[in-house]
């Protein structure tokens, strides 16, 4: 339903796009391109038809790697630590 001037970005995750669709509608001309950085298989198979093409922009997917978060992940893992260390339960566990 999009026009083919149109443009499909997806950062949110891999499995929202049918990569075969858009890897079709691209080759037929009926959207103008796409910039991903998420992919049903993550990392994307080397061989994947969608890194091949010239309409196409792929990123690594890194929207939480901003200066803040790696600041705020710091601080939660040393607050975990002393948590545990003072014999509480960590604010987030991993099971």
């Amino acid at each position: 339903m999009m026009q083919n001037t149109a443009y499909i970005i997806n950062c949110a995750r891999g499995g929202v796009i049918d990569e075969v669709a858009l890897l079709n509608a691209l080759n037929k001309g009926e959207i103008a391109g796409a910039a991903l950085d998420v992919f049903a298989s993550e990392p994307p198979s080397v061989d994947n038809p969608l890194l091949a093409l010239d309409n196409v922009i792929v990123t690594p997917h890194m929207g939480a790697y901003t200066e803040e978060a790696m600041a705020e992940i710091s601080e939660v893992c040393a607050k975990n630590v002393i948590r545990v260390l003072s014999g509480q339960e960590p604010l987030y566990r991993v099971i």
